[in-house]
């Protein structure tokens, strides 16, 4: 059994995001997808919550090529169009528009200020896997 513990969020995965500029980036995931501050480490770290995820923003600076670091945060989110909009709002990069897939999930991409890839997914329909080339393999 896991320990609960106050001072680390619950999510069993937990991205942990570098950034030059800590307060900076925290502002700018607030305004360009509503992330919300779950617990703040001086300026040096924070962590942030999206729904029943979360990731740590951390004084670190970002990788010198995050295009090409293979691969992005996804957001799950109840309007992609309205997300996406946001996002660009905020002053990210448009990566791929909204875009419906056969899979069930209409997705985009943006690119954040400091080159980090964040894909904004919304259901659509529930897909059979089977029906688009997939396989379950655990439910």
């Amino acid at each position: 059994m896991m320990i609960s513990n106050r001072s680390c969020p619950a999510s069993t995965i937990i991205p942990v995001l570098g950034y030059s500029d800590v307060p900076g980036a925290v502002a700018w995931l607030r305004q360009a997808f509503g992330l919300t501050e779950r617990l703040r480490i001086g300026t040096h770290r924070v962590q942030m919550r999206w729904g029943d995820g979360d990731i740590v923003v951390t004084d670190s600076p970002p990788p010198e090529n995050p295009a090409h670091a293979g691969h992005s945060i996804m957001l799950r989110v109840e309007d992609v169009d309205a997300a996406f909009e946001r996002a660009l709002t905020a002053g990210a990069t448009s990566l791929r528009s909204p875009t419906t897939y056969p899979f069930g999930e209409r997705q985009c991409s943006v690119r954040d200020f400091a080159g980090y890839v964040w894909t904004l997914s919304q259901s659509m329909v529930d897909v059979d896997p089977a029906e688009w080339g997939g396989e379950m393999v655990a439910p």
